[in-house]
Formats: C-alpha cells, sequence, structure tokens
C-alpha cells in the first residue's frame, strides 16, 4: 500500500510540471558588434617588452601562440581573455605568489564564498518542496472505559491498540508550475552567487596586481627623489664654494637650495607612500607579505605582464562574470512571474498514511490490519483584495528592472573594454615620447651644468634644465605604470582571471 501511494503521488507530480513563466529570451545587446574604430583597436600593444609579451595561448606550442596573438585582429576572439589563466598573464613570480596569498586570504572574497554556499541552501531548500515528504510513525494506547452494552450499567473493558504507518504530509501536487517556478528562481540565484565569486576573484586579482605595481612605481619615484636630493646637495656644495670666490651670487645659492629642498619633501612623501602602498597590499593578500615578494622598483625592460588579444566582436563581453550574474538574476525574476501567474489557480495537496493496526503489539507486524487514508485537497482563492495581481505586477516590474540592469552591465563591460583599448591603442607612442624628452632633458642638463661651471651660463639655466629633467623622469614612472595597469585592467574588462 505505501508503495502504491508513493507511485500515485511521484506520477502526479510528473504531470503536472507544466510551468507559466515567460519563455526566457535573452535581451538584444545594447552595443556595438565590435570596438569603436581608433588608432590599434584590438592589435596587440606595440609597447614592446617595455610593458609585456604576448600572452601564450593554453597548449599551443609558443611560436604557434605567438602568431595566434599576432593576428588576433583579423580573427575575433581566437583566445578569449576568459580562457586564459591569469598566471599566463602576470609573469613575474612575486607577483604570482603575492595574489596567490590573496585569493586564498581575502576577507571580502571569502564573504562571497559564504553567500554562495548560503544560495546553494536556498536552492536545496526550495528544491526538496518538488517532492513528497515521507514520515513514518508508531502510536499505541491503552484505555478502560464504559462498555455501551452488558449486563452491569457499570461494566469496563480494557481496550488495547498498536499501529505503525508511513504518511505523506500536505504535498502540493504542482499542476501548474508555482513549485517548479520558485525552484527555478531559486537555482539562478545561486548561479548568480557563483558569477559573484567569480568577478570578485577577477576585481581581486586585478587590484592585487595594480597595488604591487603602484609599490613598485612608488619604490622608483623614492628612489629618483633621493638621487636628486643628492644631485642638489652636490649643486649647493659647488654653488657656495663658488660664492665664497666671488664668482656665484647669494641668489644662485637660494636658487640651488629650492630644489634640493623640493625633492626632500619628495623624499618624505614617497616614503609615506611606500608604506601606505605596502599596507594596502597587505589589506589586499589578507596577511603579512613577505619583503622579498615586493617589487624594488618598476622593471626598464623586464616583462612582467603578458599582452591579452581583444579581438573585434563584443559578444566576448557576455562571458564576463559580472554579465552573466545579471542574466541569471533576469532568469530568475522570469521564473517568479510564472509562480505569480500559477498563484491564480486552484493549488491541489494531499495527505496520506498506511501501515498496519493490532490489538497486540506482539502481532503487530505479523498479524496486523492494513489501514490507509487519502485526504486530498483543493483550494482556490476567490477573494483577496488583488494580491494575487499586485504580485504578479511586481514580478513583472522586477523582470524589466532586471532587463535594464542586464543592458547597463553589458553597455558598462562595453565601456570598460572600448577605454582600455583606446588607452592601449596611444601607449606606445605616449611612452615612446616621454623617453626621448627625458633623453633631451638630460641633455639639456648636461650641457648647463658645463657652461655654468665654464661661467658661460648663469646657474638659473641649469636650475630650470635640473627642474625639467625631475619633472619628466616622474613622468616617465607615471606612464610606465600607466602602461602596466593597462594590461592588467585589459585582462580584467575582457573577463579574464578565472581560469587556473
Amino acid at each position: 500500500m505505501i508503495r502504491h501511494l508513493l507511485a500515485t503521488a511521484a506520477l502526479l507530480s510528473l504531470g503536472a510540471c507544466a510551468s507559466m513563466a515567460p519563455t526566457y529570451e535573452r535581451p538584444a545587446s545594447p552595443v556595438a558588434p565590435a570596438w569603436p574604430a581608433g588608432p590599434a583597436y584590438g592589435a596587440a600593444d606595440p609597447a614592446g617588452a617595455d610593458a609585456g609579451t604576448a600572452v601564450p595561448t593554453p597548449g599551443v606550442a609558443p611560436a604557434v601562440a605567438s602568431r595566434a596573438v599576432a593576428t588576433s585582429s583579423a580573427n575575433a576572439n581566437a583566445t578569449a581573455a576568459i580562457d586564459i589563466p591569469w598566471q599566463s598573464v602576470l609573469l613575474d613570480e612575486r607577483l604570482r605568489q603575492v595574489v596567490t596569498q590573496a585569493l586564498a586570504g581575502n576577507r571580502t572574497l571569502r564573504k562571497t564564498v559564504s553567500d554562495i554556499e548560503s544560495a546553494r541552501a536556498q536552492y536545496g531548500e526550495q528544491r526538496a518542496a518538488l517532492l513528497p515528504t515521507v514520515g513514518v510513525s508508531a502510536a499505541g494506547s491503552s484505555a478502560r472505559a464504559l462498555e455501551s452494552t452488558g449486563s452491569s450499567a457499570n461494566a469496563t473493558a480494557h481496550a488495547r491498540s498498536y499501529s505503525a504507518t508511513a504518511n505523506v504530509s500536505a504535498y502540493e501536487l504542482d499542476l501548474f508550475g508555482r513549485v517548479r517556478s520558485l525552484s527555478d528562481a531559486a537555482l539562478e540565484t545561486y548561479l548568480a552567487s557563483e558569477e559573484a565569486h567569480r568577478a570578485a576573484r577577477i576585481t581581486l586579482i586585478s587590484e592585487t596586481a595594480t597595488a604591487w605595481l603602484t609599490l613598485a612605481a612608488d619604490r622608483s619615484l623614492l628612489a629618483l627623489a633621493r638621487q636628486t636630493e643628492q644631485a642638489a646637495t652636490q649643486s649647493m656644495t659647488v654653488t657656495r664654494k663658488r660664492l665664497e670666490l666671488g664668482v656665484d651670487t647669494r641668489v644662485d645659492v637660494r636658487s640651488a637650495e629650492t630644489i634640493y629642498q623640493q625633492a626632500r619633501a619628495d623624499v618624505a612623501s614617497y616614503t609615506t607612500l611606500v608604506a601606505q602602498d605596502v599596507n594596502a597590499l597587505e589589506l589586499l593578500a589578507g596577511g603579512h607579505v613577505e619583503p622579498r615578494l615586493l617589487p624594488d622598483a618598476l622593471p626598464q625592460s623586464p616583462a612582467w605582464l603578458a599582452d591579452v588579444p581583444a579581438g573585434l566582436s563584443s559578444d566576448v563581453l557576455l562571458r564576463r562574470p559580472d554579465v552573466l550574474e545579471a542574466e541569471h538574476q533576469l532568469k530568475s525574476a522570469n521564473a517568479d512571474i510564472g509562480a505569480a501567474r500559477a498563484a491564480f489557480f486552484p493549488s491541489l495537496t494531499l495527505t496520506s498514511a498506511a501501515g498496519l493496526a493490532s490489538g497486540a503489539l506482539s502481532t503487530l507486524f505479523s498479524g496486523g490490519a492494513t489501514i490507509w487514508s487519502v485526504a486530498p485537497s483543493l483550494g482556490l482563492t476567490i477573494f483577496d483584495g488583488g494580491a494575487h495581481r499586485a504580485a504578479l505586477q511586481y514580478s513583472q516590474a522586477q523582470r524589466e528592472g532586471d532587463v535594464s540592469a542586464y543592458e547597463l552591465a553589458v553597455q558598462t563591460a562595453f565601456r570598460e573594454t572600448a577605454d582600455a583599448l583606446a588607452r592601449r591603442g596611444t601607449m606606445a607612442q605616449q611612452l615612446a615620447a616621454q623617453r626621448d624628452l627625458v633623453a633631451a632633458a638630460q641633455d639639456s642638463y648636461d650641457l648647463a651644468e658645463l657652461r655654468h661651471a665654464k661661467g658661460v651660463d648663469t646657474f638659473l639655466a641649469a636650475l630650470v634644465a635640473q627642474r625639467t629633467l625631475y619633472s619628466a623622469q616622474q613622468a616617465l614612472v607615471s606612464v610606465q605604470l600607466t602602461a602596466l595597469t593597462n594590461r592588467v585592467t585589459l585582462y580584467q574588462v575582457l573577463g579574464g582571471g578565472v581560469a587556473g
């Protein structure tokens, strides 16, 4: 009898899974199918080894990978960034170790893992409603009561009964897919939480790499400030001696002190920035970072970061975790509409039990009588003051909002990628121009110093040249940092950083 009840419930359940949710269709892409036209858009960064090298395609020989990257502009999406492990992009071993530490210890990332576990548990709880809840019970009673018939008006009889049953309690037969729709909504919410975790991983990798590179740049600026301070000290010493000899004036001495004091102030400022950079990096890493893993300065030529092919098609953005998260939220809202629609129709619940009963415990399972009960219940709301209609309108409005959120996610991804590509398109020219500026400023300073030493020109010309050189050197460090962080940003906005 128990098998019959369970089989009946299962058949009813399987035959009543029609969902009333609207058929899901992905919204049309609200962005152009290709990146905007511009200098070097979609092409490999021509900055050369100063900023990085071409990323190898996983499982492809280096020579083949180089050709694949070189032709990535012509072959859109030949290798998507999301398919490239982050270890193939971050080439410096120290940086890799710091990122690995961050992925294991960052508290924000741990929070997203907890969110995934919560969403998974909620989905499991909602999914369980699709199946009947089967319980077992055993009961016994013993009573002495007046007999209804007998020779004596006060005659009593002792009655005992025992039973053992299996029961299905208030199981909703999902005739119109309400429970199924709620389960689908919970599933999509769970999948969205997984994509949120992947997006958080990408962000953490990017932020950690950027913080590490910023520390390297600030240490380069600190070394430059100390070098300038030392050179200014020597200039002050020479100028003071020339003042004693009557060659220079007191104005020259005070002018020499200005560049010294500026460099001295910069040393103090960059020392503070370096300490703050270390603190920021350790917060991202979730703990103390070994000094041996910290960079001393920005590289002049070694490749720390590989170049990532962007391709030509913007369809790669649909694989970004944040875009997928928005789409799962949209699917969840779509399923909620099905549940709200099903609430207008009758609900059928089933309560049943089957088992054995006997007047003696010893014969309950050997000679007990078979007992069973079936109690279906059909309910339909006739008047609810418009609550069901309001719930449906709410779910529809939520879906429209999620459509807008999805489209905004795609548009934001497109804008971020286009900005990164625009920056990469002119990066090589800016780097080359800034290096030439430093070289010219260095020559100008050397000549001005020589002319001043020979008494051909005033110290003011040498001072101006020194300030120009110092400013150009600082700007070069800033441009080098921009070139490196642009590669990190491009890898992030293209959806990379998950694999591996």
